[in-house]
């Protein structure tokens, strides 16, 4: 009889009597690598439970795993094909729908309609500029510093105060959101990572809201680019292309932007190493999108002695496959892009170079404007976000010497209020001015927009 590895007792109360392993609640958040070490000692992939009641194959051998995402033949995404969920053996409140069930995006389709929605994300993404994509995110990050920098005790939360609200700040600038529009997208997003009811509907509104806009009045933003493409996507496909950026982009960039931040503040961290290092070696060990990638055999197919059976979804682990201790051997022969944290194969993130430019550029501008920021927890004591889903630090508590950042007059706009600036939709007609009461509290990104005017 195979033994556990230390920290995993087996499953918990509750658990269903298969006695799969949960990868989720306290057990798993405490010792993630210590679960994937087990299964992978059942073979490439074996059953878990991924959460309550939904049972899923997880694939935690990199061959495996990199043999799935190359093998759209026999290996298709789209979640329509669920036969539990088919079934009604899924829980209707069940955690994993919101991540697993189908959706008409990119993610979800395959063959003809997956190539028509990726190549008008990919041909969208491939505008933007990168010199302007840092200079966005060094803006937004001087923002986020400049809220908890002052602080008269120097202390600060970095995942709360810095890595969440960062990618969202520069998502908004991108899609070309107004204010207000911008304050509803970052409240809808997050609300829906923090199950708040309603956040999806919150979201929904303020998409729909952009979309009618730039029909109306085009932009030099994402979300005009992705309306003119040649695809030619309906005002539907928009909002879920849209939602699949959000979603897929700022939640991945806030793990890579927290961890990749306290690894280099960390002890174990090695002085001089640029911090495309930590980046890369986070999206090695500590792979942001966890577990993902649902795929459905077309047929039943045998891997490593497992049959994996038609219509049963198959999870990739990516945080077991990059940390699969078979590649050791050959990891210095690899190229430091071989992890699978952005996946590999025809559903590949079509955003990888951007996310790492933002990651890279986030941890360098907290790094340059705090240069004596140091963690107040040792790394390998930080805890993990206990779901299956993402490789997340539930918080990163750091201390400082206080101090003052403001906009700098590269950074500010410039002053012909008359012409429209490159991110933001020019002034509608002048209305009749709304008093105090009825003026909603200005939101995340309002007040952002207003601190870059040095208001």
């Amino acid at each position: 009889m195979q033994q556990r590895p230390p920290g995993i007792q087996g499953p918990p109360p509750g658990c269903p009597a298969h006695g799969n392993l949960p990868l989720y609640g306290p057990q798993f958040g405490s010792d993630p690598d210590g679960h994937y070490a087990h299964l992978r000692s059942l073979g490439p992939s074996a059953p878990v439970d991924i959460a309550p009641g939904v049972e899923v194959e997880l694939v935690t051998s990199y061959d495996a795993a990199l043999y799935i995402l190359q093998n759209p033949a026999s290996f298709v995404r789209d979640s329509r094909r669920w036969k539990a969920l088919n079934e009604g053996r899924v829980p209707e409140d069940s955690p994993a729908l919101p991540m697993m069930g189908y959706r008409p995006n990119a993610l979800f389709s395959d063959g003809a309609a997956h190539a028509r929605l990726r190549q008008a994300v990919t041909d969208s993404l491939s505008t933007v500029n990168e010199l302007q994509l840092v200079r966005q995110t060094q803006q937004s990050a001087d923002y986020l510093i400049s809220r908890f920098s002052s602080d008269r005790l120097g202390q600060a939360e970095l995942m709360a105060d810095y890595a969440q609200p960062l990618p969202l700040l520069v998502f908004s600038d991108l899609f070309g959101c107004p204010p207000e529009i911008g304050d509803r997208v970052i409240v809808g997003i997050s609300g829906i990572f923090d199950g708040t009811a309603g956040a999806d509907q919150v979201l929904g509104e303020a998409l729909a809201e952009l979309i009618a806009l730039k029909r109306r009045r085009p932009g030099p933003d994402l979300t005009t680019r992705l309306m003119e493409h040649s695809a030619g996507l309906t005002d539907e496909e928009m909002l879920h292309q849209l939602v699949t950026l959000l979603s897929g982009g700022t939640a991945p960039l806030s793990a890579a932007i927290g961890t990749g931040s306290a690894l280099m503040l960390g002890d174990d961290w090695q002085a001089g190493l640029p911090v495309e290092d930590a980046i890369t070696q986070v999206l090695w060990n500590y792979a942001p999108i966890a577990n993902y990638a649902a795929h459905y055999p077309t047929h039943d197919v045998e891997l490593g002695g497992r049959v994996l059976r038609a219509n049963d979804p198959v999870v990739i682990s990516f945080a077991g496959a990059n940390t699969d201790p078979r590649l050791a051997e050959h990891r210095e022969q690899l190229s430091a892009k071989a992890h699978l944290a952005f996946g590999a194969g025809p559903h590949a993130c079509p955003a990888k170079d951007p996310a790492f430019v933002i990651a890279v550029t986030a941890v360098e501008t907290l790094l340059n404007r705090l240069p004596d920021i140091e963690v107040r927890v040792p790394f390998k004591d930080l805890s993990w976000v206990p779901a299956p889903w993402s490789r997340s630090l539930v918080a990163v508590p750091v201390r400082f010497t206080p101090r003052t950042v403001t906009p700098t007059p590269a950074q500010a706009p410039q002053p012909q209020v008359a012409v429209p600036t490159p991110h933001r939709v020019p002034s509608p007609a002048p209305q009749p001015a709304a008093t105090a009461a009825s003026r909603p509290k200005p939101g995340l990104f309002s007040r952002f927009l207003a601190w870059t005017r040095g208001e």
